[in-house]
């Protein structure tokens, strides 16, 4: 930890650690000030940002640029901020969940608005072989959508940085529709991502469950780095195991549920695996009462593949929106 301080000064510090190693380079106590507000409710003054700043730079985790640019992250304050306050970050994953449902602005009948997506970091030498190992799992849609974005180094996807010697790869993530059932007055309960195992090209059960609200990172990047899925297999042959998350809602909004679906269907956005029966368990998960159980594709399946053949990939799952009008189809890349 940092020092001794109050839980709450803890908790400024390590807001002013993030927003300095989001940004690709030195900002000033202005800035982040106006930051600290709009990202973490966080209320500070100019004065006492740079008081913080100098304090953690007498500690080696900032550094001054110059007078004009102001601070910048040191690699020490980027390790500190990988350890910092783990109670903060559990429940991190739904709270980011229900952030990105909120800002997602796609309206599936203009065709237009922003998307939430999933950002997959790949060696630019192996971005040929990734696409021929994606192939497969986009043909048999076990994704999203078939929608995507690239951007090569010191370009951007959304607001990440694709850094030197990658290229970046923007598929879309389920959220989509939380954020579309959401713009139609339908709240969805996102409980766990996970394993969904696949039987003869059907849904079975799920052997691996990471629920959302408990979670500090994001349960698909979990399990593809851990090697578990099996989207070759699936591909091949019907059964193995793929990446899936599992919504509920309330069972009286299922009528406008299936008019969103059949909307984001037709603008080439679905993810649907399954619907269930109302309070009836679904792939051997439990749901509340007066509530349906959906199953949803995982955004990250197809990347899941490309790791499966031996490509090296870095993933940030519900990596922030994207403009509908810069997708792409994968088939024309």
């Amino acid at each position: 930890m940092i020092g001794e301080e109050s839980h709450e000064v803890e908790r400024e510090k390590v807001a002013i650690l993030r927003i300095l190693g989001d940004h690709p380079g030195a900002i000033g106590s202005n800035i982040i000030a106006r930051r600290l507000k709009d990202k973490y409710n966080i209320e500070l003054s100019e004065r006492a940002v740079r008081y913080h700043l100098r304090l953690l730079d007498e500690r080696g985790l900032t550094q001054k640029v110059s007078r004009r640019d102001g601070r910048d992250i040191t690699r020490q304050g980027l390790e500190e901020l990988k350890n910092a306050m783990v109670a903060d970050k559990v429940g991190f994953v739904i709270d980011k969940i229900e952030l990105l449902a909120y800002k997602t602005s796609f309206d599936p009948d203009q065709r237009q608005g922003m998307v939430p997506i999933n950002i997959s970091m790949f060696p630019r030498e192996r971005f040929k072989s990734a696409l021929r190992a994606m192939a497969g799992a986009f043909k048999a849609k076990l994704c999203v959508s078939d929608m995507v974005a690239v951007a090569e180094e010191g370009e951007r996807l959304g607001d990440i940085l694709v850094p030197e010697g990658n290229t970046g790869l923007a598929t879309v993530c389920s959220i989509v529709v939380n954020g579309a059932l959401l713009k139609e007055g339908v709240p969805m309960d996102s409980r766990f991502g996970g394993l969904l195992q696949m039987k003869n090209d059907e849904p079975w059960r799920f052997t691996e469950l990471i629920e959302y609200a408990g979670s500090s990172l994001d349960p698909s990047e979990i399990l593809i780095a851990s090697r578990m899925t099996s989207i070759r297999d699936v591909i091949s042959s019907g059964s193995g195991k793929m990446l899936a998350n599992f919504r509920e809602v309330q069972a009286v909004s299922i009528p406008v549920v299936e008019v969103v679906m059949k909307k984001l269907g037709e603008a080439g956005i679905g993810g649907l695996t399954m619907m269930g029966e109302v309070g009836k368990p679904m792939c051997e998960v439990p749901v509340g009462l007066n509530k349906v159980g959906m199953v949803l594709t995982g955004g990250l399946n197809p990347v899941a593949a490309a790791v499966e053949a031996g490509i090296n990939v870095a993933n940030i799952a519900m990596g922030g929106l994207i403009d509908y009008k810069e997708l792409k189809s994968f088939w024309d890349l």
